[in-house]
């Protein structure tokens, strides 16, 4: 009797492997802020990182009602603001690696999801 079988354990491992996808995210997300920052003296990447990255983990931790969509949109926001630096700058580090996390995590996402 097999207990991936059971739809229980399946959503449940969904939601472990989506928690970690997200917050491995929101890591990037937050040192790519913080290196833009001591690098560039960017502030603006440094608070817009570290605000998606503590809304990211809001989204997961705090009980938010449809939390997971929520940090999916997120994400989908997050994915036009790095295409367009990307296009903008023409320069794979840092806007063309965040493009292809990005479409990693929410391709992954999406598939946990069932959908």
């Amino acid at each position: 009797n097999s207990e991936l079988g059971n739809p229980r354990l399946v959503t449940d491992l969904n939601r472990l492997m989506m928690t970690f996808i997200v917050t491995a995210y929101v890591v990037l997300l937050a040192v790519g802020g913080l290196i833009g920052y001591l690098k560039a003296g960017s502030k603006i990447s440094l608070i817009t990182s570290l605000a998606f990255a503590v809304a990211l983990l809001a989204c997961l931790f705090a009980g938010i009602p449809q939390g997971s969509t929520v940090a999916l949109v997120l994400q989908l926001v997050l994915l036009v603001v790095f295409v367009a630096r990307y296009l903008k700058t023409k320069k794979f580090m840092p806007a063309g690696l965040m493009v292809l996390v990005t479409i990693g995590a929410v391709a992954l996402e999406v598939v946990l999801r069932g959908g």
